[in-house]
């Protein structure tokens, strides 16, 4: 007999083998696109034969869409080799926001490829084809793919398999593609599908590898939903910093300066300024002490951190090539130039713990696929910072940490929007780090107490920890639901050793302190952008690059508005002077197409009674009001 117990804690008894879609028939789940058994997600067609957990997996979770859209991605692929003939596959994974699938073709993919493939493959959805698992033998698998001239299967069959093992394959009519799965039962179980577009992605993500075409697309199960999604894409758009941030001249790039480096317009770099000040002061209200540090160093140093083995990849390096002179290599971090603070003097206790901050411009070599806007480039800059504390002083460090980051959040009105991730070491690929499996599972664990006792709900991903040790990610999307890293505090219990770091402590004896590697705020670059797709770039007015601007009637007037300029400056007013020659109507329209919190009107009328026309950008014409009286009501909004 087979006890399988469900989520809701009900149990039921089977008295032999049977597939998981007929334990949902016989429980009347309807819709399921897969299951959950022991916590592994399988097909519906999965057979049971052992006692276990099982559950439904619905297409309104996101492991339900991934199942539905790796379908989609198949029928794609069989799409593809329908219509070109001569064309390979590589893989076609489902991601967070649909799937793509990549293919090595002949010719670049236009707007009518794209609709005959789109027609092909609702071609597919109808005729309904049955998906079928079914196994292969290593050496069988191999040749199936030299017949068809796969050679991109065949590299994934020699580098990720067992030679020995039986080989996963899924089947729909006379497509058949490599797959471990899960999929849904045929085809015409996918209601609609549409293709968004196509792009160029190197094989593997390597620049040294064949660049071959990307399709994109989603998938849902009926055309309402798929219509929603396409007009929340539409607005999706519309806030996208990479068009918006643009447009309203906050940043620019420059294609002979270089991709991932973005020229910060006076709008952007004022936001970059209001953001580092208030970060700056808040940090040395709870005890950071301010440094600055080179923005490149010599090998050395990086080869005691342990950067120069583990991260090199992802650093710039400089006359690596020249015997004579020094391997330099520009900072992708601050925390080896911030430790020779520390190890500037000896140390007591009594010093501990030492919080030291800096905003830090770093340099990654970021791959070219990866980078988007401000959101990932190749120089940025960071509210960076690091604490070197007791073990005893752990936990209460963390958490100030925490707080200090939730603050920053809750001020910039991104607090509803993150998630919280603990980040680990991956046990099974121990080259990639430093450190016994002890030592990172018993500060995995202390970090894992803080977490709880901070009541915070987060999930634990492998594979994510830095190299020197656990750390809890921040988490973001942005308006199209990719995700990144917004800030991270990090327990070190690595790097102290490698520099010597030592402290006396209260017994006299040479301990070596615990480092607490932390942003507050995370990438400036990277807040900025999230911030104009956030608000759509109108900003709140304390972050707003031009708070005010006073519209006049005529030129006539120009240096009456020169003086309301100068009295709101002195008041801290962030104002700027629209003086051109144009109606009216027309600057009031274009104070709000720039996301102007607030427009003074100023006419010979205002003047006489010593008064002014405010315009809000949100809320229209407020009542005339004397100067005093505008700045009292910004100095109250400001305050709040």
């Amino acid at each position: 007999m087979l006890e399988i117990v469900f989520k809701d804690g009900s149990k039921k008894e089977f008295s032999e083998s049977i597939e998981v879609r007929e334990i949902f028939r016989k429980l009347g789940v309807k819709n399921a696109c897969a299951g959950k058994l022991d916590k592994k997600l399988v097909d519906l067609r999965t057979q049971v034969n052992f006692d276990c957990k099982l559950e439904p997996v619905y297409f309104d979770s996101l492991e339900g869409k991934k199942v539905y859209w790796h379908t989609a991605s198949h029928i794609l692929a069989q799409a593809v080799k329908n219509e070109f003939k001569y064309s390979k596959l590589a893989i076609g994974p489902a991601i967070d926001n649909g799937f793509y699938y990549d293919f090595d073709l002949k010719s670049n993919l236009n707007k009518e490829d794209l609709s005959k493939l789109e027609n092909e493959v609702n071609k597919i959805i109808k005729e309904n084809l049955k998906i079928e698992r079914f196994v292969m033998k290593y050496d069988e698998a191999v040749k199936f793919f030299e017949e068809k001239n796969e050679n991109y299967k065949l590299e994934i069959l020699s580098e990720n398999l067992n030679k020995e093992e039986h080989v996963s394959f899924y089947k729909q009519g006379e497509f058949a593609e490599l797959c471990s799965g899960p999929h849904l039962l045929s085809t015409g179980e996918v209601g609609c599908i549409k293709l968004l577009n196509s792009t160029g992605a190197y094989w593997r993500g390597n620049s040294k590898n064949k660049m071959l075409k990307r399709i994109y697309g989603i998938s849902f199960q009926n055309k309402k939903q798929l219509k929603e999604y396409l007009e929340n894409l539409e607005e999706a758009k519309k806030r996208d910093h990479n068009k918006l941030g643009r447009e309203l001249e906050f940043f620019t790039t420059v294609d002979y300066i270089g991709q991932g480096l973005p020229i910060l317009m006076p709008k952007g770099t004022k936001v970059m300024q209001i953001l580092q000040r208030f970060v700056e002061d808040e940090e040395e209200k709870r005890g950071y002490l301010l440094t600055k540090t080179p923005l490149l160093a010599k090998k050395d140093l990086y080869e005691i951190s342990g950067h120069w083995d583990h991260y090199r990849d992802g650093m710039f390096v400089i006359n690596s090539d020249d015997k004579n002179k020094d391997v330099l290599a520009l900072r992708p971090m601050t925390c080896p130039f911030q430790f020779q603070v520390y190890l500037n003097r000896s140390r007591s206790y009594r010093d501990l713990p030492m919080k030291l901050n800096e905003t830090s411009t770093l340099f990654r070599n970021e791959a070219s696929g990866e980078m988007h806007g401000l959101i990932r480039v190749r120089q940025f800059t960071l509210s960076e910072g690091h604490i070197a504390c007791t073990p005893e002083q752990l936990e209460k460090e963390f958490t100030d940490c925490l707080d200090l980051a939730n603050f920053m959040l809750e001020k910039l009105g991104l607090k509803d929007d993150v998630f919280y991730r603990l980040s680990k070491w991956d046990e099974n690929n121990k080259e990639k780090y430093i450190g016994d499996s002890e030592e990172w599972e018993n500060v995995q664990n202390k970090m894992r107490d803080i977490l709880d006792k901070f009541d915070l709900k987060y999930e634990e991903v492998d594979g994510e920890a830095a190299f020197y040790g656990p750390k809890l990610d921040i988490q973001i999307k942005n308006v199209h639901g990719k995700e990144d890293t917004l800030i991270t505090i990090q327990i070190d219990f690595q790097l102290a050793k490698r520099f010597d770091m030592q402290y006396v402590d209260i017994n006299n004896q040479r301990q070596y302190p615990y480092v607490i590697h932390r942003t507050s705020l995370g990438c400036y670059e990277r807040t900025l952008a999230l911030l104009i797709e956030k608000y759509a770039g109108a900003l709140p007015l304390w972050l707003s690059p031009e708070q005010v601007r006073i519209l006049i009637l005529n030129e006539s007037l120009y240096e009456k508005s020169k003086k309301l300029k100068l009295k709101l400056g002195e008041n801290k007013i962030r104002v700027f002077i629209d003086n051109r020659n144009e109606k009216i109507g027309y600057k009031i329209r274009q104070a709000q197409l720039d996301k102007i919190p607030y427009m003074l009107i100023l006419g010979e009328k205002e003047l006489e009674k010593n008064s002014i026309s405010v315009r809000h950008r949100e809320k229209g014409d407020l009542k005339s009001m004397k100067i005093e009286e505008f700045i009292n009501l910004i100095n109250k909004e400001l305050s709040c």
